[in-house]
């Protein structure tokens, strides 16, 4: 169960659903983590229960699509814990449920701010870091959506598949320092954020496509996660894990 002792892992918007669950995962399993999120509370939650596992936890709130704020993050974890192993890109928000003639300017800046600015600036606060320890793991949450496109979801798929190039073009620029880069594309999963949006029989409808018949619970991604983010994945990079209980199946 010490798998990650001595690592420490900073985990965007991790203040509830999925990222709470890498959290206390990763907390189980040795690591220091840096818990982030823009909702006090929520992280206050996450922070008090990854302390429970037995965990180390540094709680940081912090606006995503802000790059100085998220830099200040990096710094108060290093000055915390000395550095950052692992980052794990999840900060995220669910998609519109709307057609491209209600698509607005805000909306559109809300969806790339979250999902594809802050990632970009997050990691590019934790790569030099990593570098000159020549190691590190970043996981980036992208979504099956970003593989395949959903007809009411455009903002949110085009911004998560940004987040798969992104990692194939980081993949390969940092691969000389040790830096793996992968994703995880999650396919239905049972949140808080999922049911906010999605009436029950939406819920049901969109099950019942699924071969394995259920929404994932957000352990299932957090285990595809702390894969990548583990020693045992060392000679992946670049890659894509979707989870997605047969939802889509891509062939060789």
């Amino acid at each position: 169960m010490g798998q990650f002792t001595g690592k420490v892992a900073l985990i965007t918007g991790s203040g509830r659903g999925m990222g709470r669950s890498h959290a206390e995962l990763l907390a189980e399993r040795g690591a220091a983590v840096v818990v982030h999120d823009i909702n006090e509370e929520w992280a206050e939650e996450t922070g008090r229960l990854v302390r429970a596992k037995g965990g180390r936890a540094l709680v940081a709130c912090a606006d995503i699509v802000k790059p100085a704020a998220m830099a200040e993050v990096v710094r108060r974890a290093d000055a915390e814990f000395g550095h950052v192993d692992i980052l794990i890109n999840n900060a995220g928000v669910a998609a519109e449920r709307f057609g491209i003639e209600e698509i607005t300017e805000e909306w559109y800046e809300r969806m790339f701010g979250i999902h594809v600015k802050g990632t970009l600036f997050t990691t590019q606060a934790v790569v030099p870091g990593m570098k000159r320890r020549k190691s590190g793991k970043i996981v980036n949450i992208s979504s099956i959506w970003g593989m395949t496109g959903y007809r009411f979801g455009a903002t949110y798929c085009a911004a998560k598949a940004a987040i798969l190039g992104f990692t194939k073009s980081w993949a390969k620029e940092l691969a000389p320092w040790n830096i793996c880069v992968n994703a995880v594309a999650p396919g239905a999963v049972k949140t808080k954020m999922q049911a906010e949006v999605d009436s029950s029989e939406e819920m049901k409808r969109y099950m019942a496509q699924i071969p394995l018949g259920r929404y994932a619970e957000p352990e299932e991604m957090s285990y595809a996660v702390l894969f990548l983010a583990s020693g045992e994945s060392n000679f992946i990079t670049g890659q894509v894990l979707s989870p997605n209980g047969g939802d889509t199946i891509v062939g060789i």
